[in-house]
């Protein structure tokens, strides 16, 4: 009997002088765009990877603040199941010379409206759903998420 889990990964949502910080990755589909993101890794706590996602794939430095939402979605394509943790907070650092995570093409700062206007470059449907509710102010308490060492 095959054991079923979901991907658990995590997202940063930041926002700066009116534009969202994306990534723009190289995908089995060509180069999509993305909120800085990346799977939970064994042992370290969901806001200690979203920091690290964060660093790795954009050379900023993030310190969150709120929980935007948590998000299950199924990727039809590669049969996966994903269950995102949205975060928001603020850049506290860039480091420029920064080498970026393998496949990172570049990290943008593109407008609410310049989102929208490229979903179809979107890497899932979870890109512009997580903007979309940050700009909505859905914002929940970090000490809603509670991790055991």
């Amino acid at each position: 009997m095959m054991v079923w889990k979901p991907n658990v990964t995590v997202a940063a949502v930041v926002v700066q002088d009116g534009k969202f910080l994306l990534v723009e990755e190289e995908t089995g589909l060509g180069a999509r765009f993305n909120q800085p993101a990346g799977h939970l890794e064994a042992g370290e706590s969901l806001l200690a990877a979203v920091v690290r996602e964060t660093l790795e794939e954009s050379a900023y430095h993030f310190t969150p603040t709120h929980l935007v939402g948590i998000y299950r979605w199924h990727a039809v394509e590669s049969h996966t199941t994903y269950l995102r943790f949205a975060f928001t907070g603020d850049i506290t650092g860039h480091e420029a010379d920064r080498a970026l995570d393998t496949g990172i093409l570049q990290a943008v700062w593109l407008t609410s409206d310049e989102i929208r206007a490229s979903k179809t470059r979107h890497r899932s449907p979870l890109v512009l759903r997580c903007m979309e509710d940050h700009l909505a102010g859905k914002r929940y308490p970090l000490d809603l998420l509670v991790h055991y060492e």
